[in-house]
């Protein structure tokens, strides 16, 4: 008989917590022998909705890596994190974490990228790190790219334009592997791997001078690059500690058709098929032919060595991650866009907008998950997810975000709706479980966090962290296993 029951809830294994970048929490960015990073010469935006973290030039990163104060680079105080982790860790097991997602900076190991030996004093802080979260049976989950690479292979080889990239990549990637071995079950090789489409921020390539087909000409064969280097790396993180999983990373951006006009309905499957692209190469291990006609038609050459398209094919990744904020729509005729999370598209009127533009749809992520299952049939791990708003401290120290709690209720009940739908969910770790430097334009005053940190956008403030109303509710969806969302 055919089976007719579903799952009425989450897995009892089901991973909860919260995710970080390390550019955007640790601070002491020249501390224990650190290089710079991509990271660390974006200035902070003027416009909170208007990203800037691609506005670079060969003459802003020299300034800036001669500048040796924070003032206009947030990103490298953080929230101190490199100095907090402790007591930070024991607020995260307080919520009753069963996993922390964060990322290692290739430059606290390699600080120029490409030296032979490593920066021990940088091995040693993530053995800390790592040994705190074993402490309270929290299971570690590591971004090996997030965001950030040494500055140095931008100015000597500009980045993942080059191909000695790969190499340098996989030297660290093998070192900090054999590092932890069992120490870390699960890894992720680039975050949200597509936004490299939008340039330096991802794949450390300046480009901001070309034109707009010279530019996505660097930035795909950059992203080829990122995709030989993530197959080398499953393929070294199975011989060396072949307990581990490792995941591919894709920003999500579901699209809408604006109507039921064919037109706009391909238009808006196309614009899938292009967010999809990335993931297809990770975990099926080819270039998938819609791609190809695109290359094509846009006059875009991708320069492969004779035996990449075997190395994608023989080492595809375990599972898939991904983030999901928002989504957009789109229209063979674009109307007036929305902007936020690298999503560019239509404004969808049937949705609410957060403070920075960025449109809330939580039905959406049970259509994304539904969707992904039935294209991949890998495990899928929501692994960013939430709010960023301005938070209010109130007289007595505190913070009362029903919104932030509303928010992540909603995409939560999707997802247990996308479970009970048949999805392999493996996990959720929401963004930013404490305040941290927002990545789009670099500003404190966009909090996520449960945790509230004191701290303002000019970097004044004690440090000191406070439980928000949102930091009691998520314990109790972590102790009830997503039972009692109330």
């Amino acid at each position: 008989m055919y089976k007719t029951t579903y799952p009425k809830g989450f897995p009892k294994d089901f991973l909860w917590g919260g995710a970080t970048a390390a550019n955007q929490v640790e601070g002491a960015w020249n501390v224990d022998g650190k290089g710079i990073t991509t990271a660390e010469v974006v200035e902070k935006a003027t416009d909170r909705k208007k990203m800037s973290m691609d506005a670079v030039t060969t003459d802003s990163i020299k300034a800036a890596v001669a500048d040796p104060t924070d003032t206009r680079y947030p990103k490298r105080r953080g929230v101190d994190f490199y100095h907090h982790y402790k007591e930070d860790i024991k607020l995260f097991a307080e919520m009753g974490f069963k996993v922390y997602r964060f990322s290692i900076a290739w430059s606290r190991i390699f600080p120029k990228g490409d030296e032979q030996q490593p920066n021990e004093a940088g091995l040693a802080f993530y053995d800390r790190v790592i040994d705190e979260l074993h402490r309270y049976g929290i299971k570690p989950l590591v971004t090996l790219s997030h965001y950030e690479m040494p500055i140095n292979l931008t100015l000597t080889q500009n980045g993942w334009a080059s191909r000695a990239t790969i190499a340098a990549f996989n030297h660290f990637t093998e070192t900090v592997f054999k590092r932890y071995k069992g120490k870390v079950p699960y890894w992720l090789t680039f975050n949200e791997i597509n936004t490299g489409t939008w340039g330096f921020h991802e794949t450390g390539a300046i480009d901001t001078t070309m034109s707009k087909h010279d530019q996505m000409q660097i930035r795909y064969q950059a992203l080829h690059h990122q995709f030989v280097a993530s197959a080398i790396a499953t393929k070294q993180l199975h011989e060396i500690d072949p307990d581990a999983k490792i995941g591919s990373m894709l920003a999500r951006m579901q699209t809408y058709p604006g109507t039921p006009n064919p037109v706009d309905v391909q238009a808006a499957q196309l614009e899938d098929e292009k967010n999809l692209f990335f993931t297809d190469v990770q975990a099926r291990g080819e270039y998938p032919e819609v791609m190809n006609r695109f290359f094509a038609d846009n006059d875009i050459e991708i320069k492969m060595a004779p035996d990449d398209q075997a190395i994608l094919a023989k080492y595809p990744v375990d599972f898939i991650s991904f983030s999901y904020y928002m989504t957009t729509v789109t229209k063979a005729d674009a109307g007036e866009q929305v902007n936020g999370n690298m999503a560019t598209g239509g404004r969808n009127p049937y949705l609410e907008e957060s403070d920075w533009g960025w449109q809330i749809d939580p039905v959406g992520l049970r259509i994304t998950l539904d969707e992904m299952w039935d294209r991949y049939r890998k495990p899928l791990f929501v692994v960013e997810n939430g709010l960023g708003a301005v938070d209010q401290l109130t007289a007595d120290h505190q913070v009362h975000d029903d919104y932030r709690i509303d928010y992540l209720r909603k995409h939560i009940q999707q997802m247990r709706e996308a479970v009970a739908d048949g999805v392999q969910l493996m996990g959720y770790t929401m963004w930013g479980p404490i305040d941290l430097i927002s990545f789009s334009t670099s500003e404190m005053s966009k909090r996520y966090g449960f945790i509230y940190v004191d701290q303002d956008d000019a970097g004044k403030g004690s440090l000191k962290r406070l439980k928000k109303d949102s930091f009691y509710w998520y314990q109790k969806v972590i102790k009830t296993n997503g039972d009692d969302l109330a």
